[in-house]
């Protein structure tokens, strides 16, 4: 079995402080990967870095205390890649992946966007970018007999179900029908979401809630949290699940991990 865990943690250091690392302590995952780390990874303790029995790999950004993505794995990578080719984002924190036996795995952070700034034009940018890379991606893979599995915040609301009060955000960046659409291209291009083929005809499971108001305690939420799996990977997966807090106090992020169970 293989179990792979993503997460946004909102800033690593701040979610050990919060119960990240009693989290990680009792996760079964054999890979962990984190977004928003919002470190360079030598200002991370080493209990943070790489805790006991995992190896972990950072992605930094050259914005300091901005994004910032990372994996952690019990079985060492025999490669490490950080960017995806294109010179805008390469020093960006938003893309590293690691090579497993059969597997490649990738920890994804996509720009949250904001409608009618230069955040959405990078997230454009980034969309336009980055699909074609995945297809090589994915292609490449199947050369040397690998699946690809990339993890992560995708900002971006797929499917009615995938947010609570998705009638008031048609309009809004992560819900805009263009960015819906790029997700479908991702979807048809031999990658699957993984979540939803598990759940089909289910609201969420949502894995992001705003800390405003009482979003969380309503489970007003959005499913932004992704396994995108190739075919054979995501074929075998087992189980899926959104680890939520059981109250609003014992949240150590405004994200929760998701959670999948592959079968060998």
């Amino acid at each position: 079995m293989l179990t792979v865990s993503t997460v946004n943690v909102n800033g690593l250091r701040a979610a050990a402080k919060k119960g990240y690392l009693s989290w990680l302590a009792s996760s079964s995952a054999d890979v962990v990967c984190l977004q928003e780390v919002r470190a360079e990874p030598a200002e991370l303790a080493p209990e943070l870095h790489s805790p006991p029995g995992w190896h972990g790999v950072y992605a930094p950004s050259s914005l300091k205390g901005r994004a910032g993505v990372g994996i952690l794995s019990r079985v060492e990578p025999t490669s490490v890649r950080v960017g995806f080719g294109v010179a805008e984002f390469e020093a960006s924190g938003r893309y590293v992946e690691i090579e497993l036996p059969g597997v490649v795995v990738a920890s994804l952070y996509l720009p949250s966007g904001d409608v009618g700034t230069p955040r959405q034009d990078e997230k454009d940018r980034f969309m336009a970018s980055f699909l074609p890379y995945l297809v090589s991606l994915r292609e490449k893979a199947a050369v040397s007999g690998r699946e690809v599995l990339v993890c992560g915040d995708w900002n971006i609301a797929h499917q009615q179900a995938d947010l609570k009060n998705w009638k008031t955000n048609q309009k809004e960046a992560g819900f805009l029908p263009y960015e819906r659409e790029w997700m479908s291209s991702v979807f048809s291009s031999g990658y699957n979401d993984v979540v939803r083929s598990l759940h089909p005809d289910v609201a969420g499971p949502y894995s992001w809630w705003s800390y405003r108001g009482k979003a969380f305690d309503n489970d007003s939420g959005w499913r932004i949290d992704y396994q995108v799996a190739t075919d054979g990977l995501a074929g075998r997966a087992r189980s899926a699940v959104v680890e939520r807090a059981a109250t609003y106090a014992e949240r150590w992020s405004d994200h929760a991990p998701v959670t999948v169970v592959y079968a060998d």
